[in-house]
């Protein structure tokens, strides 16, 4: 049975990537897709990873985390906080003070990234030749058809 609405109710019975498949995430007005976009942007994962060794300030992320603007970061911090994976603390004092750490459900979301980011890492080398040999047949292709 092809499912092409969006599903109301999730079946415990069949697997998490089979609900995934027929379920809410592929219809087009899912919110779930938005989460999906914050936690699983460069920034949004680098934000999690960073925030798995505890609470940090605004400065220190921007200065782990290479190449960030201040509008990108602000903006990635605010998106996770809302999504609940962020907790911000402003402390009331000038010049101002606010620190990041992860919630409870953060923790676990930022666990689950830092595997796939560290899968990205360990296997970098058999990425790259791919992207390397995928180079290759586009320059072959190119030059084929001029």
């Amino acid at each position: 049975m092809t499912n092409t609405e969006p599903s109301t109710s999730i079946d415990q019975d069949l697997p998490l990537t089979e609900q995934l498949r027929t379920g809410n995430l592929f219809a087009s007005p899912c919110p779930s897709r938005d989460v999906l976009k914050h936690v699983c942007s460069r920034w949004g994962v680098l934000i999690l990873i960073s925030l798995r060794d505890g609470t940090h300030r605004f400065s220190e992320l921007r200065k782990r985390i290479g190449g960030v603007s201040e509008k990108m970061l602000a903006q990635s911090l605010q998106a996770l906080e809302q999504d609940g994976f962020i907790e911000r603390i402003a402390y009331p004092v000038v010049p101002p003070h606010v620190e990041y750490s992860l919630t409870t459900s953060g923790e676990e979301i930022a666990r689950l990234v830092a595997t796939l980011a560290d899968w990205i890492e360990v296997n970098m080398s058999q990425i790259t030749a791919a992207q390397q040999q995928h180079q290759s047949r586009q320059i072959t292709t190119d030059e084929s058809s001029r």
